[in-house]
């Protein structure tokens, strides 16, 4: 298993080859180079975990070099070499951001355990960096699910996981699309390396473009400095792009780029770069419609669906209904008195049709624990929620209206009108409130109130 990307910059040839077949002998990838400017141009396009300088170069001085790769590769460890041991020069380098400053002569053991922990160090800021950018980020998570379609669903996830193509995954809002995409890559070879979040709908144009492929300094008013892109941060892991559908048809033949060469540009950069990525990508989206409707590029579409894995919706699979909400009473539950589901509450759930899939089952589990004083949870309990959720008196009377016809004979779209107007009620008609509440982007939550007619 390769251990890293090593760039050697040495004058002396012969050093720098033997060098290069050491590690290369230890899993490590290598590249040589014998002047300043063969470095630069390969720090420019080529990702290096780490850099082994010689401080004295015929056409650069190394700091030089060093000062490049600290301003535009904060991830890159700089490793200074030298044929003397002036105490200033290593000062210097330290000081500008090298990892460390070795004297020639040196034994070949004790440097390859310094490589070995400035690789360490590299991988602990790309994870920390990576988490960072995932505010609602998982630390820990279970797959539930006891159904037939959902094990069927697994399995081909499981095949997915251990191939690097591109994997579109689809199904409908809340159906648990990025936890999929975060299990694929917790089984794939990529999983000691970052999986990185970026949701298509929640930025416009310029700042999704800076945010996936990051902006060198000065290319706009507010870049004071160089940004890397999460293509960078999630190099060698997974890329996880949710709701691509959304993505506009001006960053679209970018991405599809991207997907078919690996390079990149970063925003008012001049020179490609490249990233190795595993793209996973999600929807709640019928593409081909999008295609037909070319909101969507058709060939970004064949690009992306070279494994498609489609979640079935809740309803469709009402023996993962139970699982799952004891699940969630379990882990929702703060308070030390154990609680549990009584058998009409079970029979509540199993009647729903859960529109908002599970995240609604999740959200709707929370609530109840909240109204529930005792240990056993009724359907009382859930009424109790809906009732203080719902307080606009012509949403009441629809929801009385609502509750005489059986919950299994009413439609989808029966339910989610109702549910989507208590919420924008409740919430005084703050889009944004409403939007997080029900799980879905703002931009959906207004296809929505048009789709529905809602004032």
């Amino acid at each position: 298993m390769e251990k890293g990307k090593i760039l050697i910059c040495d004058d002396d040839q012969m050093l720098s080859q033997m060098l290069s077949e050491e590690l290369t002998s230890e899993n490590f990838l290598c590249k040589v180079t014998n002047s300043g400017r063969e470095a630069l141009e390969e720090l420019k396009v080529n990702y290096f975990d780490v850099v082994l300088l010689d401080l004295n170069l015929p056409d650069f001085k190394g700091i030089e070099i060093l000062r490049y790769a600290t301003a535009n590769l904060p991830f890159t460890q700089v490793i200074m070499l030298t044929g003397s041991s002036d105490i200033e020069d290593a000062v210097e380098s330290m000081k500008l951001g090298a990892y460390d400053f070795i004297t020639k002569p040196y034994d070949f053991n004790e440097l390859l355990q310094v490589i070995l922990k400035a690789i360490e160090k590299k991988n602990l800021i790309t994870n920390n960096i990576a988490l960072s950018k995932e505010l609602d980020q998982v630390l820990g998570f279970e797959i539930i699910g006891e159904s037939k379609s959902f094990k069927e669903l697994l399995a081909l996830a499981t095949r997915a996981a251990q191939s690097d193509s591109p994997i579109l995954i689809q199904g409908e809002t809340g159906t648990g699309k990025e936890i999929l995409a975060k299990y694929i890559h917790s089984i794939s070879p990529r999983s000691s390396k970052p999986i990185v979040t970026l949701n298509c709908a929640s930025l416009p144009d310029t700042l999704f473009e800076s945010e996936l492929f990051g902006h060198e300094k000065g290319s706009f008013t507010d870049a004071k400095q160089t940004k890397l892109g999460l293509v960078e941060i999630a190099n060698e892991g997974s890329l996880f792009l949710d709701e691509i559908g959304e993505l506009s048809l001006a960053i679209q033949p970018k991405l599809l780029r991207f997907l078919e060469t690996g390079e990149f540009r970063r925003v008012g950069g001049l020179n490609n770069r490249k990233s190795n990525v595993r793209l996973i990508a999600a929807t709640n989206k019928n593409l081909i419609n999008e295609v037909r409707e070319k909101r969507f590029r058709e060939d970004l579409l064949f690009r992306l669906n070279v494994i498609p894995l489609t979640i079935p919706p809740l309803r469709n699979r009402r023996e993962d209904i139970i699982p799952l909400a004891e699940h969630f009473l379990k882990i929702k539950n703060k308070s030390k008195k154990a609680k549990v589901l009584s058998d009409e509450a079970k029979e509540f759930l199993l009647r729903y049709d859960f529109p908002g899939n599970v995240r609604e089952l999740e959200h709707l589990i929370e609530r109840s624990l909240i109204f529930c004083d005792d240990e056993v949870i009724y359907p009382k309990h859930f009424n109790l929620m809906m009732s203080s959720l719902y307080t606009n008196l012509e949403v009441k009377e629809e929801i009385e209206r609502f509750s005489e016809k059986p919950l299994h004979k009413s439609s989808i779209e029966e339910v989610e009108k109702i549910h989507i107007k208590a919420v924008l009620e409740a919430n005084n008609w703050n889009r944004e409130e409403s939007a997080r509440i029900l799980g879905i982007s703002v931009k959906t939550l207004y296809t929505k109130i048009k789709k529905y007619n809602l004032q």
